[in-house]
């Protein structure tokens, strides 16, 4: 069973306590809307990132992050007092206004620059290169588990455009240049990726119809 977001972050909540341990880090978070309804086991994107819950308080909940996501994740940099962008999973009834998220972070980013455009503040997100191949116009990005929308994107740099609204509710709107955030490319183009790559070892297979022309033929791009 995969774990599913949306992107729209339900609340800000704040770092209670981070504790350091063998290549893990273990977070106690304090905050009101994502424990409604929740329970032990139940899974809370954390700035992004997929983590289980595994106390739960009146308004705190507590997560263990593995090696895997110490790596590729900027919470090991929490301090105490931080705030972190959290939304609960999803379920079959719940609307879905962003994009599909799993909360599987593929790398940090590092913001570049911060330039007001009007009303909006365009922010320029630098990445690793590997993984601006999933990254289009007008696509979609989460960055810290927000989702959002890719208005341009260089060699190895993409930037989002947050209106006021969006600046208050999220923690990209409170950072600075040189500050990190959590990306997770899309989803979808990941499988394309894959499915176009993949060669079969059976001898006796039927080679795959699935191509750059079949794509274009039906609409893809």
């Amino acid at each position: 069973m995969i774990t599913i977001f949306t992107g729209l972050v339900e609340e800000m909540g704040q770092v209670l306590s981070i504790k350091s341990g063998e290549k893990s880090v273990q977070l106690k978070i304090k905050c009101e809307k994502v424990l409604k309804n929740a329970k032990i086991g139940d899974s809370i994107a954390t700035n992004g990132t997929c983590l289980t819950a595994i106390e739960i308080g009146a308004d705190y909940f507590v997560a263990d992050c593995m090696h895997e996501t110490v790596k590729r994740t900027n919470l090991s940099r929490l301090k105490s007092g931080n705030l972190v962008n959290l939304e609960k999973s999803i379920t079959l009834s719940t609307p879905l206004g962003g994009h599909l998220v799993t909360g599987d972070v593929d790398c940090e980013g590092t913001i570049k620059s911060i330039t007001q455009d009007g009303i909006a503040k365009i922010y320029e997100i630098e990445i690793e290169h590997r993984f601006m191949k999933y990254v289009v116009e007008k696509g979609r990005v989460t960055l810290d588990g927000a989702s959002l929308s890719i208005v341009s994107f260089s060699h190895n740099t993409l930037s989002v455009s947050l209106i006021p609204h969006t600046q208050q509710m999220i923690t990209l709107g409170r950072k600075k240049i040189g500050d990190y955030v959590n990306v997770e490319t899309d989803l979808i183009g990941k499988y394309v990726e894959r499915m176009m790559s993949f060669k079969d070892d059976e001898k006796d297979s039927k080679k795959s119809k699935l191509d750059k022309n079949f794509l274009a033929s039906h609409g893809f791009f």
